[in-house]
């Protein structure tokens, strides 16, 4: 990552993530208010965090995705379910996770994030139709 700033890195990754499209998006919505937070998350996050070696996008993203759903950060959650077009995780994997939040988190905690991951999954089937 020498020769790219964390900044660019981070960018890259979340783009390949998220997609050009939602990157656009939240880039269009930014406003003096919360361009330092898109600055923070483009470095933190995605610099930092999700451009590091040693996992997968793959892995990174079912653990995201178990992450956001034990706290209940629903809106995130089918965010990540709709990047796993991008990640390589399929839906087995993303229904192997939720299991696993329900084991730790809680049923009430998965039982939301199931809901919300076949609404998405839903969503993608019918585009590809």
């Amino acid at each position: 990552m020498a020769d790219k700033t964390r900044f660019e890195q981070g960018m890259e990754t979340r783009r390949s993530v998220l997609g050009d499209a939602h990157v656009d998006r939240a880039g269009a919505r930014a406003t003096p208010f919360d361009t330092d937070f898109q600055s923070f998350i483009t470095e933190g996050a995605w610099g930092s965090v999700w451009s590091r070696p040693g996992l997968t996008k793959r892995e990174r993203s079912l653990i995201t995705l178990a992450l956001l759903a034990a706290a209940g950060h629903d809106e995130e959650v089918a965010m990540h379910v709709r990047a796993t077009e991008n990640t390589g995780a399929s839906p087995d994997d993303i229904k192997e996770a939720l299991l696993h939040v329900a084991v730790y988190a809680g049923v009430p905690a998965a039982n939301r994030a199931f809901r919300i991951a076949k609404e998405e999954l839903a969503k993608r089937k019918e585009g590809a139709q």
